[in-house]
């Protein structure tokens, strides 16, 4: 019926607008006209905040009928709410707002008659979704109008989308359709936000016949649970959108949500919600945890909700009954074990004391009266710590394993791989002789260990270890444990590094969906996460979806962590490299600037970290023809690998190969060369000849001979590309 462009309102008020006018061709159609104009008095008599306004009305010069309306730049309902994974509870808000908007249309007269979620657009205002329902073009009044009259339903035809439809708009024969045809619209779109499919798809039972089955009332669809289970190929990726398992998302959808559901989507209308209030009155009660009107009502059920709303009070309750009941029996136990408890508490105590007195006299050694000298570094601090305490706790070897282990994960993140290696080498040891192999404990110990072998590009090692500790960690806790998620995260990161990024992408979704249920909000672990996807997405190309990401991930590190955090610089850094690669380096530059900024100040300059800031800012330069710098840049980036990595490690290839490229644009040729060749030897060794990175160094290095005449050995070079492809 009409077409709709973005426009500009001049006067009175500067703004863009969604300008709408009948289709050309179609302005002569008596229907047409007046049942647009229906849509555009239907619009004027609605103010909800939830429903596209009407600005303002008209006919153009040539006569043709135009409405203006609020320009809203948002997503579908559905893709928004995948889009940000929105949880079950957070999609349940969300509709209950688009459930208020349709009972204001509903009290002023007005049918939608068209409801779906592609006419649900949803924004972020101040950080809140906010729906906004359009296309009122089908609409119908309930009550008489003043002006024409509104078109009826053209005999014949069904109005509205078919995958949406009530049963009495899919009846030919019927003009009788009230505010319940819109009840059940969105009681599909409610079974699909849930459950990510429509309850019964056309297009695979066929149209017609669908229309068929549905103008009969024969409609058959299943419950959101049982549509969860009968979605086996998709039901993991479904639940993980909505920041959850298919267990879990199953257990929520069976019951309450399920008769919610089926109550708005029945096909005796008169068995429905008699409005849109009632539906979101329902979810609401199922949001409160008290019983809703969709369900039969049974004692045990409202004891159940009872029980949910006050788990405290009952639970309270309880063990006082409990105390009462039993409390015999537990003075007697209760005695021995208090004997017993007495004996650990004492023992415990004396080894933290051990431990107290440990700590005080090693920070005491760093004040500098006491030891005439200046303020010992905490390098200096963790060496000596070291020391002693394999002989002042060596009586104490699950204590002493403790502290080495900070020791040690310490040490590896202030770059010192060599020292953290041995330290945790032997903590490993350690706990294997007292605690078994497969303690939780252990479990840490080998994670902490593999994050050095890969941090310096022992990736057989960091995968052997890797894998031990998550067969541990499940075993020990079950799948959904927060320490299960780490390894999960540990061993993503490693498959990225690998270049196995669909791997890497599946692990880092199944972390995700650890993180968003066992994890507080805002938890540093979340965001690593986030942040280590949004790599994956990086390094496959994926560059509005890696931006997004790191973008979304900034915002929450800096929200929680503060601006100056080393997990903000990281993030700036990998915001940094999604501006590069896409060609803006005007916008890769400050990323890269703020991020050394912050991580030189929280980990010193010489830390490995900055190697790779060093080494980015030094790509720009060389980019903008500032080659002074950029070689300045690239060489302290080579001497801090080199210094703090093994020397196999690809990282120093990527140096190597910027620096090299960088020569190779100067003209110095013989300068660049053994460094193409020491790069592509350490990428083909780590990450075998058929990786994109050695492709990049093949081919940067062909150009080299290329540019210095010798085009066969620059056509052999390129031919192993190819061959590698």
């Amino acid at each position: 019926m009409g077409v709709v462009y973005e426009a500009e309102e001049s006067a009175p008020v500067q703004r863009r607008v969604a300008l709408k006018l009948v289709r050309a061709g179609l302005d002569d159609a008596h229907d047409v006209l007046t049942r647009f104009d229906a849509e555009r008095r239907a619009l004027a008599v609605m103010n909800h905040p939830g429903i596209a306004r009407v600005l303002q009305a008209g006919t153009t010069d040539s006569g043709q009928p135009y409405f203006a309306m609020e320009l809203v730049r948002g997503l579908p309902l559905t893709e928004y709410c995948d889009a940000r994974r929105l949880s079950v509870r957070d999609r349940l808000l969300l509709f209950v707002g688009i459930c208020e908007a349709v009972q204001h249309a509903h009290q002023k007269g007005v049918i939608h008659r068209d409801l779906k979620p592609s006419n649900v657009l949803v924004t972020d205002e101040d950080g809140v979704p906010a729906p906004k329902i359009i296309d009122f073009g089908i609409a119908k009044a309930l009550g008489p109008q003043t002006g024409e009259p509104v078109a009826q339903t053209m005999r014949g035809h069904a109005m509205g989308t078919v995958a949406y439809m009530s049963p009495e708009q899919a009846n030919h024969a019927s003009t009788d359709v009230d505010t319940r045809a819109d009840i059940f619209s969105l009681g599909v779109m409610l079974f699909e936000l849930l459950v990510g499919e429509l309850p019964v798809d056309p297009a695979k039972v066929g149209v017609y016949e669908f229309l068929t089955r549905l103008s009969s009332g024969d409609t058959r669809p299943p419950t959101p649970s049982t549509g969860l289970a009968q979605a086996s190929d998709t039901g993991a990726r479904i639940a993980e959108l909505r920041r959850t398992d298919q267990r879990h998302l199953h257990r929520e959808l069976r019951g309450d949500l399920d008769w919610v559901v089926m109550k708005a989507m029945h096909a005796d209308r008169t068995q429905r919600y008699d409005t849109a209030n009632g539906l979101a009155a329902d979810l609401r009660r199922y949001l409160a945890n008290e019983p809703v009107v969709a369900r039969p009502p049974s004692t045990r059920y409202r004891v159940g909700k009872f029980v949910r709303r006050h788990r405290v009070g009952v639970a309270t309750a309880s063990a006082a009954a409990g105390v009462v009941l039993f409390s015999a029996v537990v003075a007697t136990v209760g005695f021995v074990q208090a004997r017993r408890a007495e004996r650990r508490a004492a023992q415990e105590a004396e080894a933290a004391q051990q431990v107290t007195t440990f700590l005080v006299d090693l920070f005491r050694e760093s004040d500098p009266n006491a030891a005439r000298r200046g303020a010992m570094t905490a390098r200096e601090l963790l060496e000596r710590g070291t020391r002693r305490i394999t002989t002042e706790l060596a009586d104490h070897p699950e204590l002493r394993s403790r502290i080495m282990q900070t020791m040690g994960s310490v040490q590896a993140s202030l770059g010192q791989y060599g020292p953290a290696r041995s330290v945790l080498d032997d903590v490993l040891r350690v706990r294997e002789r007292e605690l078994g192999p497969d303690h939780p404990l252990v479990g840490e110990t080998l994670s902490a260990l593999g994050e050095v072998a890969r941090d310096r590009g022992e990736f057989d090692e960091a995968d052997r270890l890797f894998t031990r500790a998550l067969a541990i960690r499940r075993a020990a806790f079950g799948a959904q444990h927060i320490d299960v998620a780490t390894s999960l995260s540990l061993l993503a990161t490693l498959r990225w590094r690998q270049g196995r990024n669909d791997e890497a992408e599946t692990l880092f979704r199944q972390a995700l969906a650890i993180d968003s249920t066992a994890r507080p909000p805002g938890d540093p672990r979340t965001a690593r996460d986030m942040r280590g996807l949004g790599g994956v997405y990086l390094s496959a190309q994926r560059y509005p979806a890696a931006e997004s990401l790191f973008k979304a991930t900034l915002a929450l590190q800096e929200r929680t962590q503060g601006s100056d955090a080393p997990d903000v610089g990281t993030t700036l850094n990998n915001l940094g490299s999604t501006a590069y690669l896409q060609g803006r380096l005007a916008d890769a530059l400050p990323y890269y600037q703020r991020a050394r900024r912050i991580m030189e100040r929280a980990l010193g300059a010489d830390h490995p970290h900055m190697a790779s800031i060093a080494n980015n800012l030094a790509e720009v330069h060389w980019k903008l023809g500032q080659y002074a710098s950029a070689d300045s840049l690239f060489r302290q980036a080579l001497a801090l690998k080199e210094k703090t990595l093994a020397p196999e490690n690809p990282s120093i290839a990527v140096t190597l190969n910027g620096l090299a490229g960088l020569l190779r644009d100067r003209g110095q040729y013989a300068e660049a060369e053994p460094l193409y060749r020491r790069a592509l030897a350490l990428r083909e060794a780590a990450l075998g000849v058929a990786h994109p990175d050695v492709a990049e160094t093949r081919r940067d290095f062909g150009e080299l001979l290329r540019r210095a005449g010798r085009v066969g050995e620059a056509r052999r070079i390129e031919a192993r590309v190819a061959t590698a492809r």
